[in-house]
């Protein structure tokens, strides 16, 4: 039976959250923490269940990258990639190896804009990255998303898109948060906190 192996990024694979990075990357510092206070009333909102997810990381995100031509974020993100590399938890890059290794089926599955999240794993071949897809209008971004943000049950709703006949292969999930449940609860094997935390 086909092993399909899918991996959370940021906290599983990465220290840290790479939208914060990113976010870093392009603002700098102050410029970051300027748009975090700017939108603390909705980020509250966010975390105690009374405002959604997509919709505050949708302003946070156009606030910074809206704007940009793709090109120009593309690149953006390469260097992000190429500066950053080691926010990646060794031992969790060394299991995405494995699992390629012995001829599975890997699936990077994230919550992040998939833009950033694919120059990380640009040299290994057969790693499909799954994430939240940003929109593209007269070669610019908008701002906006268009598609669901990818967390808790759209990261199975995402990952049945791609191998959509679940009783042909075996499901090994690998998160670390909230966001990860319904994807480890649909797994034959799931790993929580798996890596670097020893």
């Amino acid at each position: 039976m086909t092993e399909v192996c899918a991996f959370d990024f940021d906290g599983t694979l990465t220290r840290g959250d790479s939208l914060l990075g990113m976010m870093r990357h392009r603002c700098g510092l102050f410029g970051m923490l300027g748009v975090l206070l700017l939108h603390a009333p909705l980020l509250v909102m966010m975390k105690v269940g009374l405002y959604p997810n997509r919709k505050v990381k949708q302003k946070v995100f156009r606030m910074c990258f809206g704007g940009m031509t793709l090109a120009e974020f593309d690149d953006l993100c390469r260097d992000y990639a190429l500066t950053h590399s080691a926010m990646m938890r060794a031992d969790g890059m060394r299991c995405v190896d494995d699992a390629l290794q012995r001829g599975s089926k890997v699936v990077v599955i994230s919550a992040s804009i998939d833009n950033w999240v694919r120059p990380f794993f640009g040299d290994r071949k057969g790693v499909e990255i799954v994430g939240t897809k940003v929109e593209v209008e007269d070669g610019k971004l908008t701002g906006r998303f268009i598609t669901a943000n990818c967390y808790g049950k759209e990261k199975v709703a995402r990952l049945l898109q791609l191998y959509p006949d679940r009783s042909s292969y075996r499901l090994v999930a690998y998160g670390d948060s909230r966001g990860d449940r319904e994807l480890l609860a649909f797994a034959d094997e799931g790993h929580y906190r798996e890596f670097g935390r020893r």
